[in-house]
C-alpha cells in the first residue's frame, strides 16, 4: 500500500552527489511517478466519507414507503379517484422493491384551506415522527400539500432525516437544492390557480347575487337549484316562520316538530342553530345575497316569507332580553321570569329558590311565584272569555309597511356606509359613528314592527271555540307571549306574614290595540 511515509523514505535514501542533477531528477520523478499512482481512485487509502443521510435517487429496497391519497371532492361518494391514485403509487412501489407500511387517504378533503382538519395527514405526520416510514410516495405533490408552511417542513425532514419523496409525475429529491426548486414552483403553480379559481368563482356569485339569481352550492331548503319551490319544503318553512313567531322560542320549536313526526333533512331531530339558520336567511323573504350579506337587490325566486315576518324574526332573535345558559338554552321556566315588572323600579323580576319572585334591586318584590301566576292566568284567561275578543285580534299588514320600509332603508343605508369605508371616502371614526347611529335606529325600528305584530299570537285563540280553556292549556312560551301580548304585569310588594292573597298586589295594564 502506498503512503507519504513510503515516498518519504525514498527521498531519503537517495544519494547526496554535491551538485550533481542526475541521481536528484530520477528521485524526484519516481516520486512523481508513485504519488500519482497513490493518487488514483483504486488506489486511496481511506475512502471518500459519505453523507451520513441517503440521498433519494439511490436504489433502495429497504426503504418503509407510506401513501399519501387525496382528493378534494368525491361527488359521488365512490372513491374511484382516490383508486387511481393508489394504483400508479402501488406501481412505485413495486417498480423500486419498497415495503409499504402505511396508506393514509383523505377523500372528497381539500388541501387549499389550511385550517381545514385532514384526519390521515395529520395521522401521517404524526407517523413520521414517531419513525414509522422514510419514503412518502403520493401521485402528485399538491395531493400532498398546497401549504408553502407544509412543503418547508417536509423538506426540512428530507434533509435532516434523508426522507425520499416520489410521485407519480417524477420524483421530488428534496435533499438537493434543484429538487427543493422544482417542489416550491410546482407548488406556487398549484397555489396560484388555486387563487385565481376562487377569483373567477367569487366573481360569478356576485354576478348572480346582481341579478338576483340564486347563489350555486348546497340547495336552500324550500326550492331547487334553480330557486323554483319545492311545495312540501315550503309549506315547512312557512310554519317554523309562523310558529316562531308565536312562541318566540327555538327549543320549543325544534321540540314541536319533532313531536309532530317532521323530520329535517338531515339528521333526525330538529336543533335550535338548524332553526335559527332558516329564521336568520334573507332569501326565505326574497331578498338577494352575497357572501351570507344582503345586496339590497330583490331575487328572482319567489319568497316564502313576508318582509315584515322576516323582520319580526329578526327582532325577536336579536332582543338582548332573550337569556342564555351554558346549556344552550333559551326556554323560560316560569311564566314571569324576565316578564313581569317590578312596580318600584320598574325592571324585570326573575325567579329565585324557594319559589319566589324578586326585582333585581332585590329589597322591592319578593313574592310567592305559583299564587301569582295562578292569578295572572286566570284574569289573562277571563279577557279572553269576553264577547270582545275578536278585538285583540293583530293589525292589518299593511300597518306594518312603514316599519318594513324603514328597515329597509337603514339596511341600504349600513350598505353604503361599508362600501365607502371601503372605499377610503371616510376614516374609521366616522364610519363607526355612522354605523352605531344606524344599527341603533334598526334596533328601534326591528322592536316597533315586533310590537305591532305582537297581537298576531293571538289569532289561535280568539278563533278557537274556547279561547280561555286554549289558552289555559297552550306551552308556557305561547301563554307566556299572550300575556306579553295583552297587557303589562306589575308586582307590588305583599304583606309581610300574611296568608292571604291581596289582588291589590297584582297589577294588570292592558295594552291598547294599535
Amino acid at each position: 500500500m502506498c503512503s507519504q511515509q513510503a515516498v518519504q523514505s525514498l527521498a531519503s535514501a537517495a544519494p547526496q552527489s554535491g551538485g550533481s542533477s542526475g541521481p536528484d531528477l530520477h528521485v524526484e520523478a519516481e516520486l512523481y511517478r508513485i504519488t500519482s499512482v497513490c493518487n488514483t481512485k483504486a488506489m486511496r487509502s481511506t475512502p471518500p466519507r459519505k453523507s451520513g443521510r441517503r440521498s433519494p435517487a439511490e436504489p433502495q429496497a429497504t426503504r418503509r414507503a407510506a401513501v399519501y391519497l387525496r382528493i378534494s371532492l368525491d361527488a359521488t361518494g365512490e372513491g374511484l379517484a382516490v383508486d387511481r391514485q393508489r394504483k400508479e403509487c402501488q406501481a412505485i412501489l413495486d417498480a423500486r422493491g419498497w415495503h409499504l407500511t402505511g396508506e393514509y387517504v383523505d377523500n372528497s378533503i381539500s388541501a387549499s384551506d389550511a385550517k381545514k382538519n385532514r384526519p390521515a395527514y395529520t395521522r401521517l405526520v404524526a407517523d413520521f415522527e414517531a419513525g414509522l416510514f422514510d419514503a412518502l410516495v403520493c401521485y402528485d405533490l399538491d395531493r400532498l400539500t398546497r401549504q408553502p408552511r407544509q412543503l418547508e417542513d417536509w423538506i426540512d425532514a428530507a434533509e435532516s432525516r434523508g426522507l425520499a419523496l416520489v410521485t407519480a409525475n417524477g420524483e421530488a429529491d428534496l435533499t438537493t437544492d434543484g429538487g427543493r426548486l422544482f417542489a416550491r414552483i410546482r407548488l406556487a403553480v398549484a397555489r396560484a390557480e388555486v387563487e385565481r379559481k376562487s377569483a373567477r368563482q367569487r366573481s360569478a356569485a356576485r354576478q348572480r347575487a346582481d341579478l338576483g339569481r340564486p347563489p350555486l352550492g348546497v340547495r336552500l331548503t324550500g326550492y331547487t337549484t334553480r330557486g323554483e319551490l319545492v311545495p312540501d319544503e315550503a309549506a315547512l318553512v312557512k310554519r317554523i316562520y309562523a310558529d316562531f313567531l308565536r312562541t318566540k322560542n327555538l327549543r320549543t320549536l325544534a321540540r314541536q316538530l319533532d313531536d309532530d313526526g317532521i323530520p329535517p333533512r338531515r339528521g333526525d331531530k330538529w336543533h335550535p342553530s338548524t332553526l335559527q339558520t332558516i329564521l336568520r336567511n334573507p332569501r326565505y323573504a326574497g331578498r338577494a345575497i352575497y357572501q351570507g350579506e344582503e345586496t339590497g337587490e330583490r331575487g328572482a325566486w319567489p319568497a316564502i316569507v313576508s318582509d315584515d315576518d322576516f323582520e319580526t324574526a329578526q327582532a325577536i332573535l336579536d332582543d338582548p332580553t332573550r337569556t342564555t345558559n351554558v346549556t344552550g338554552s333559551t326556554e323560560r321556566k316560569h311564566l314571569g321570569s324576565g316578564l313581569y315588572l317590578c312596580a318600584v323600579c320598574r325592571e324585570p323580576v326573575s325567579s329565585w329558590s324557594g319559589g319566589r319572585y324578586r326585582c333585581r334591586n332585590g329589597a322591592h318584590v319578593n313574592r310567592s311565584r305559583g299564587v301569582v301566576d295562578h292569578f295572572v292566568t286566570e284574569v289573562i284567561a277571563a279577557r279572553l272569555a269576553q264577547p270582545d275578543v275578536a278585538d285583540l285580534l293583530a293589525p292589518a299588514e299593511a300597518s306594518h309597511a312603514p316599519l318594513v320600509e324603514q328597515i329597509a332603508r337603514l339596511r341600504e343605508r349600513l350598505a353604503r356606509n361599508d362600501a365607502d369605508y371601503d372605499a377610503g371616502y371616510v376614516d374609521g371614526k366616522r364610519y363607526k359613528a355612522a354605523r352605531e347611529k344606524a344599527e341603533g335606529e334598526m334596533r328601534e325600528a326591528q322592536a316597533a314592527l315586533a310590537q305591532a305584530q305582537a297581537g298576531s299570537v293571538l289569532t289561535g285563540f280568539v278563533t278557537a271555540a274556547n279561547p280561555a280553556e286554549a289558552f289555559r292549556e297552550a306551552p308556557l312560551p305561547t301563554r307566556r307571549a299572550v300575556v306579553d301580548a295583552l297587557a303589562t304585569v306589575l308586582l307590588r310588594s305583599g304583606t309581610r306574614y300574611s296568608r292571604v292573597f291581596d289582588p291589590e298586589t297584582v297589577q294588570v295594564e292592558w295594552r291598547t290595540p294599535q
